[in-house]
């Protein structure tokens, strides 16, 4: 077996990070082990997101600089959705790489003990096209099919190094809205069996040296997991399977919290399901608020109905925390559209949000459409909802101060309530000498922009000691 080490570079979202996970655990099983920095490794593998433009060009960044980092002789791997979607090109692109590693593809050069040879330097701005696009649920699935021998969403779970982790059900997506690219190089949606998702918590739950407190379900589409794979009498889809799902992993887990909602699969069923964990967390993928727009973007929804969805479960649960994303500078946006969704902030007072300037992805459905919006124009509209929405995020965060919350130590010094997504949302910030994995009852004293500051209550209790529902 081979006697290596290896750096693994994530980029992108948290379903790339659960790739990873797997990555790592199969390099792991093949012999190699994790070095403390690139420049140790034998091997440098980085897995890129190829959502939007500036995502790409961090992913490419970040080859370049390990390019320039790694120990003579370390191979450079490229993987995740760049090189599914661009391949060869990318490959003819990026010399200093030894190998562009689509889904479904092993990450270990065939000829990893011989000498490496280096490429000259690399441009810093690399244009590219996707090599195909994958149209239709048949198409996708066809090309997912392919894939199956090297299989990221069936491969084995290595133990997590943190008290929570993301666990992804479903890969690809069946929607075709207007600017995303990814079902093309993602394909259909294609939902894990429920046994293997439990089975993946309770290995990560039961992990002797980390037992894993919280789960983070994930998926491109989460409320669609499990109709691909469950259809009722004539087709039709049968009620939501990520109701059933939700139900049993928050059986096994402290904590179970659900990323991703394509605001229509929000039913009452799954609200319900979602406010029986205890974790009154809804992230729900709006977009934008002006109907004329979303039709453009060929989504669901309005402002009016999102904000009474929001509104009705507030009255169920006042405290309970909603986060977004949304794209400013859609082709035919126009100022009315961009007041409609500042208004929409101001009454909807989300706890967080994200905004992202469109990207203009080569064979979508907005990449031919008219009306374009200067980019200058759109990076205005954004700078102007997150000055809105960041007072709106500082003034909810100041008034959890006074408050007592139960906290889970993700690592010394810092913990999460369950208001706090992993990695996207603020922390609190904790004494020192508290054990990652327990949890503690702290009072809010202080609150600093996204982050809080938290004094215990009373003692930590290992995660042994905490019920589950």
């Amino acid at each position: 077996m081979p006697d290596g080490r290896y750096w693994l570079q994530t980029l992108g979202c948290p379903k790339n990070q659960v790739d990873s996970d797997k990555l790592a655990g199969v390099l792991d099983t093949e012999g190699y082990r994790a070095a403390s920095a690139p420049e140790e490794a034998d091997l440098v593998v980085v897995n890129t997101c190829a959502f939007i433009d500036a995502a790409r060009q961090e992913s490419i960044d970040t080859v370049l600089e390990l390019s320039d980092a790694r120990a003579p002789g370390a191979r450079l791997v490229v993987t995740g959705c760049m090189a599914e979607r661009y391949g060869r090109e990318l490959a003819e692109a990026l010399p200093e790489v030894d190998l562009v590693a689509g889904f479904g593809r092993s990450v270990v050069p065939a000829a990893l003990t011989a000498p490496a040879p280096r490429g000259p330097a690399g441009s810093a701005r690399v244009t590219l096209r996707p090599r195909r696009a994958v149209r239709g649920a048949g198409a996708g699935r066809a090309a997912s099919a392919a894939a199956q021998a090297f299989d990221l969403l069936s491969l084995p779970r290595p133990p997590s190094a943190a008290p929570w982790a993301y666990v992804k059900v479903a890969e690809g997506c069946d929607r075709r809205c207007g600017f995303c690219a990814i079902p093309s190089f993602r394909g259909a949606q294609r939902s894990r069996p429920v046994a293997d998702v439990l089975a993946e918590v309770e290995q990560l739950a039961s992990d002797p040296a980390m037992p894993v407190a919280e789960i983070v379900l994930v998926a491109q589409d989460l409320a669609s997991f499990g109709r691909d794979r469950s259809a009722g009498p004539g087709g039709r889809p049968r009620p939501t399977p990520l109701v059933s799902l939700t139900e049993q992993v928050r059986r096994l887990v402290p904590r179970t919290r659900l990323l991703y909602l394509y605001p229509s699969g929000l039913t009452d069923e799954l609200v319900d399901a979602v406010l029986a964990t205890g974790v009154p967390y809804f992230d729900l993928s709006l977009q934008h608020v002006s109907r004329p727009l979303l039709a453009r973007m060929r989504r669901w929804g309005d402002g009016d109905r999102f904000l009474e969805r929001i509104g009705r479960i507030r009255v169920r649960a006042p405290r309970a925390t909603f986060r977004s994303s949304f794209i400013l500078g859609y082709p035919g946006e126009t100022e009315e559209d961009h007041d409609a969704l500042l208004a929409f902030l101001d009454q909807a007072q989300l706890d967080w949000a994200g905004f992202f300037p469109f990207s203009r992805e080569s064979g979508t459905f907005a990449d031919s459409l008219e009306g374009q919006v200067p980019p200058a124009l759109a990076m205005e509209r954004l700078r102007e909802c997150a000055e809105l929405q960041d007072g709106i995020t500082a003034r909810r965060r100041d008034a959890m101060v006074g408050d007592v919350h139960q906290v889970l130590v993700d690592a010394p010094g810092r913990g999460r309530t369950v208001h706090e997504a992993p990695e996207i949302d603020g922390i609190v910030r904790l004494p020192g000498n508290l054990p990652a994995g327990s949890f503690v009852d702290v009072v809010v004293t202080e609150s600093l922009g996204t982050d809080l500051v938290g004094e215990p209550a009373a003692p930590a209790r290992a995660l042994a000691e905490r019920p589950v529902a």
